[in-house]
């Protein structure tokens, strides 16, 4: 649960730079485009096992809480209102919403020697049959957004997303289909992907919003949230922060990287003891809601 209040950058320690907040230091974190790059999700579980990614786990609980608040609160519009994540890769967090699965059961899944030789035709057909059987009854419309065609469309083969888009929001203005579909969405949420998206993303997708849009954001401790706050709030969005833990999110791939993260963590006027400094990434939770409902 957010802290009462309005985002307030001394109270909790964050610089107000501008958004990643490290510049020279973005050198030192690993990239893993490749991953994002196939036509299914084998090789993102294969490469993330090891390093333990594991927010979207952190993030299901919360995700499930203010997807049900927000999908109880009447807006005059009709139809449930729909859930847009950020960043969606192949439909890790859809899955986690919308399924009776944890995180770890997609990790045997992925990595296990039955699915090691399928093609992807075959893994698409198994997983379509997979996630029908364990769709929950109180499952909420979800589309995704991510500039990986791949996963995309991976995503919306198996059923994990009602509608997917690649539209690149830091880049270019979202397109027709993005924005007819923004007319539904009441939710956005994001698991890390604010290293990659910055205040430009956010801005494009409330400018287009016609329900009131409430936000959901893990966000690494090396990277500023603050001019996304600022852009959320001159649309009428004040932000809390949970202070009360962080969330881990991986392990430092190597030493480099984790030098890398405690200094970004400590520019942002973080302290990475106990976390970054014991090689891993952890995230801080926001959300941001209007005003008045």
């Amino acid at each position: 649960m957010g802290v009462p209040g309005a985002f307030c950058e001394e109270e909790f320690g964050m610089a107000g730079s501008d958004c990643g907040g490290t510049d020279g230091m973005a050198d030192g974190k690993s990239r893993f485009d490749d991953i994002y790059a196939q036509p299914d999700p084998r090789a993102y579980f294969g490469r993330l096992a090891p390093l333990e990614y594991e927010i979207p786990h952190h993030a299901q609980p919360a995700f499930r809480r203010v997807a049900a608040e927000r999908s109880a609160l009447d807006d005059g519009c009709p139809g449930r209102p729909a859930v847009l994540d950020v960043c969606c890769s192949y439909g890790i967090n859809a899955a986690l919403l919308n399924h009776d699965l944890t995180l770890a059961d997609m990790y045997e899944r992925y990595t296990s020697p039955a699915l090691r030789t399928m093609s992807t035709a075959e893994l698409v057909a198994r997983d379509k049959v997979f996630y029908a059987e364990r769709r929950r009854p109180d499952a909420v419309p979800v589309f995704g957004l991510d500039v990986s065609a791949p996963a995309v469309h991976y995503a919306l083969e198996v059923g994990l997303l009602d509608d997917g888009f690649t539209d690149d929001l830091e880049r270019s203005s979202p397109g027709p289909g993005l924005r007819r579909a923004l007319a539904e969405v009441g939710l956005i949420t994001l698991t890390g992907g604010g290293s990659y998206v910055t205040d430009r993303t956010f801005t494009a997708l409330v400018d287009c919003a016609r329900r009131p849009v409430w936000v959901s954001a893990f966000v690494l401790r090396t990277v500023s949230y603050h001019p996304v706050v600022r852009a959320l709030a001159a649309h009428g969005l004040r932000t809390t922060l949970d202070v009360s833990r962080t969330y881990p999110q991986r392990l430092c791939t190597d030493e480099r990287e984790r030098q890398y993260a405690i200094a970004a963590v400590r520019a942002l006027g973080g302290d990475p003891a106990g976390r970054e400094e014991d090689g891993r990434f952890h995230t801080l939770h926001y959300e941001s809601r209007p005003d008045a409902p």
